[in-house]
């Protein structure tokens, strides 16, 4: 059974045949920044030039990385996840196997006792060219043996156009022009999830998709496990968007169902009026707000609100809550929970992530019996984490920096927003929810 590190060093030795780069112990920090970008457009998830150095031993590190990035790394390899790349490279779980049938002893004849065989040397012969011309032919199949056909970017063309500007569900009509394929179908992925793909006919010119949930997604064209084409797209929302998040299609409800007199709260009888159970799974209620804020960046900005978690029932005894901000390319989140839960919380900065699995995340366990006020300092590519005015956590590795476009609240059952405000030097974004219309600038 290998070991993590037997792994990490596979990993990194397919990264050098993948890339074409060569010895990674004469990558520059350069090459890494290009990786980092070469892993973000791939999978959607960005790890920093920075962390990828730490992974490959140039900057000094002593701990493991983490699933999060190990995952990342694989993915862009085309594995599932870290536990799938180690199972398929020689760690998987061989229980299943069935143990070997014993040998039957067999006694022993005196070679005296054995009639002699003579065996004559033109049949040594044959057999011995025989085995040449085998061994002939197998490796003039292997040097000959075509490779997979090329795949050249600049033969495909890949646009869409939204059925509505603002508001959800919303139908997005892709065109492409994949007649130049080697294969008879070609990929297109709504988003970073590869299980939002669609396999269509290269001859066809036109698909048509739906986004249930308002954010910023990369469509992507990808011909033989290659994206050849990708470009952006926002899912807006108009204003704030309550719902309850469920496969395949979420449960809606109006602004009206849940702002007003100054709160953002979705009542339980109005979530069970639209048959909705809350148990014995819990699902989330989901308050997104996706919008053009203007000239505000992740690295750089303030953030403040208040919220409270109404549910705390049965399999929600845990009250888990997040706050995200979402980005061009990227989001961060702040976890928070009930006391005794913080071991499953997990919390995403753009580039930087902690899991409270591996990290002391307690700060982040509250008391739900009243709001709770969350801040949020980001400023010279650094952020600072206040609950109820308390510094509780630092970020101090360096952020990615990405526009702002959208804030979302996930609470376990329902909960409440009582106000948010989103600021910088140019950006005065706020809501105190007097009325639906979605927030103000001023």
């Amino acid at each position: 059974m290998h070991n993590d590190e037997f792994f990490i060093e596979k990993t990194k030795k397919l990264f050098e045949i993948n890339t074409g780069w060569g010895d990674s112990g004469e990558w520059t920090n350069q090459d890494f920044v290009l990786l980092s970008e070469k892993i973000q457009e791939k999978t959607g998830v960005a790890l920093s030039h920075v962390t990828l150095k730490r992974v490959w031993g140039k900057v000094k590190y002593d701990s493991l990385p983490n699933t999060h990035t190990l995952d990342t790394l694989v993915q862009f390899l085309d594995y599932e996840n870290w536990r799938s790349f180690k199972s398929q490279n020689g760690n998987g779980d061989n229980s299943h196997l069935k143990q070997a049938e014993p040998v039957p002893v067999v006694a022993e004849v005196p070679a005296a006792a054995q009639p002699k065989k003579e065996i004559r040397p033109k049949v040594i012969k044959g057999v011995f060219i025989a085995l040449c011309l085998i061994a002939v032919v197998f490796t003039l199949i292997k040097v000959f043996k075509p490779g997979p056909p090329k795949v050249a970017d600049n033969d495909y063309k890949f646009s869409s156009k939204k059925i509505v500007s603002v508001g959800l569900p919303n139908s997005v009509v892709f065109n492409y022009d994949a007649t130049k394929s080697p294969y008879d179908s070609v990929i297109i992925q709504q988003s970073w999830d590869k299980k939002l793909q669609v396999k269509v006919s290269k001859n066809d010119h036109q698909h048509t998709s739906i986004y249930y949930y308002p954010d910023y997604y990369k469509a992507k064209l990808i011909v033989g496990g290659k994206i050849v084409s990708m470009h952006r797209l926002l899912i807006k929302s108009d204003g704030w968007l309550p719902a309850v998040t469920q496969s395949p299609v979420p449960v809606y409800f109006s602004k009206q169902d849940a702002i007003g007199n100054g709160k953002m709260s979705l009542p339980l009888e109005k979530i069970q009026a639209k048959n909705v159970k809350l148990q014995p799974v819990t699902p989330d209620v989901l308050y997104a707000n996706v919008r053009d804020f203007g000239e505000i960046y992740s690295d750089n900005f303030n953030f403040e609100t208040s919220v409270k978690n109404d549910y705390k029932e049965g399999a929600s005894i845990c009250q888990l809550s997040k706050i995200y901000i979402l980005c061009e390319g990227t989001a961060i989140f702040i976890p928070l929970c009930s006391k005794g839960c913080i071991s499953s919380l997990d919390l995403l900065f753009t580039n930087y992530y902690e899991s409270g699995k591996h990290a002391d995340l307690s700060a982040f366990g509250v008391d739900f019996s009243s709001f709770v006020k969350v801040r949020i300092e980001a400023a010279n590519r650094k952020a600072k984490i206040f609950i109820n005015d308390k510094l509780v956590y630092s970020v101090g590795q360096d952020i990615i920096k990405a526009k702002i476009i959208g804030i979302d609240y996930t609470f376990q059952g329902t909960g409440t927003v009582d106000y948010v405000k989103l600021w910088n030097n140019k950006v005065n974004y706020e809501d105190d929810f007097n009325d639906a219309s979605g927030g103000h600038f001023k």
